[in-house]
């Protein structure tokens, strides 16, 4: 039935307008005989509930938005590469909100901005949130925390290093992985393993840092200051990073922290005449679609981002509709170690 009303769903179902108005707002005290008869007129009539008649009712709206950072976003598309990332994170958050009907908002946050309180404040007050979703690095930023626990709002945070009890957390073990992937190198004979790091700024830079460290401390190999090198996550910075690794005694591997970087490792690597991966083995992290039609393609950690965004995007709706039914609030997603052509024996 085209363009159902409140009024078709209360009379097919057989109930008043306020108890259809209490179900699909997901209010308590409603009977779940009650809840199940309403449930089946609103999917057999296919009625959507108003988005702006729920909001002009002083509730909270059916929106879940998600928080990423500006400036790197602002990078990426500015660059023309695109960000596999936040297309993984919206894919994984629309599917989870088109299940649950929720709509999701993404807003660019500046957390470095003298006005971010303001405009936070501002954000929140216009589209009252059922719930916000964290990205790194503002899953890990103490006034945006701040301002959400002030204002009440759920929130759930994805890839968060510090403070693991605030709101719901969902990761993967970034340690690990870096820790994997290095192994990976070390068990190919590599030695002169070169690592570039992402930004300090994301708790994810000095977790796949350690990890890195980790393996090859444990393999008994010295972790050289003269082989880390810091990028911003971008292709450019990839580019700039190997420059900077090969003035010396050249490494026979790099890992870089994402696959963005290690394709720049890629293209820095060529022009300054050597062959992947017979001369220099590259790995990366993340397993973006460039990574599986760079040349050679791209050894990579597959990064569960449209897993680790439904999941959390599941754990918000469920706290909105059914208050108390949350279970564990730090959730851990599995990742891939994706083995390609980047990476061979070392010679």
């Amino acid at each position: 039935m085209a363009g159902a009303t409140i009024y078709d769903v209360a009379a097919r179902a057989g109930v008043s307008i306020k108890t259809v108005s209490r179900v699909v707002n997901r209010e308590a005290n409603v009977s779940k005989a009650m809840r199940d008869k309403v449930e089946e007129a609103v999917v057999a009539l296919g009625y959507r509930r108003s988005l702006s008649a729920r909001t002009l009712a002083g509730s909270n709206s059916s929106i879940i938005a998600a928080l990423v950072d500006a400036a790197l976003t602002i990078e990426h598309w500015k660059s023309g590469r695109g960000n596999d990332y936040l297309s993984r994170l919206e894919l994984g958050a629309l599917m989870e909100c088109r299940r649950a009907d929720y709509h999701l908002m993404v807003e660019l946050v500046d957390h470095g901005s003298s006005t971010l309180e303001r405009d936070m404040l501002a954000l929140l007050g216009s589209i009252r949130p059922a719930g916000v979703l964290l990205t790194p690095p503002n899953s890990d930023h103490p006034l945006v925390l701040d301002i959400l626990d002030r204002a009440g709002v759920a929130y759930a945070r994805i890839s968060p290093e510090k403070d693991p009890g605030r709101g719901v957390s969902v990761r993967m073990n970034e340690r690990q992985a870096a820790f994997d992937m290095t192994r990976h190198l070390i068990d190919l004979g590599h030695r002169r393993i070169a690592h570039v790091s992402g930004p300090a700024n994301f708790a994810a830079s000095s977790l796949r840092r350690e990890g890195y460290e980790q393996a090859l401390s444990e393999a008994g190999l010295a972790c050289e200051p003269s082989l880390v090198v810091e990028g911003d996550f971008t292709f450019a910075s990839g580019i700039a990073c190997v420059g900077k690794l090969l003035e010396g005694e050249r490494p026979t591997a790099i890992f870089a922290a994402n696959d963005d970087m290690a394709l720049g490792v890629l293209q820095g690597a060529a022009a300054a005449g050597l062959s992947v991966p017979q001369d220099l083995s590259v790995a990366g992290f993340d397993d973006t679609p460039s990574a599986l039609f760079s040349t050679p393609p791209l050894t990579t950690i597959r990064q569960p981002v449209a897993e680790m965004a439904a999941e959390a995007t599941r754990r918000l709706v469920v706290s909105t509709d059914r208050p108390g039914d949350e279970d564990e609030t730090v959730i851990t997603v599995p990742y891939e170690l994706v083995l390609r052509g980047s990476t061979a024996v070392c010679r």
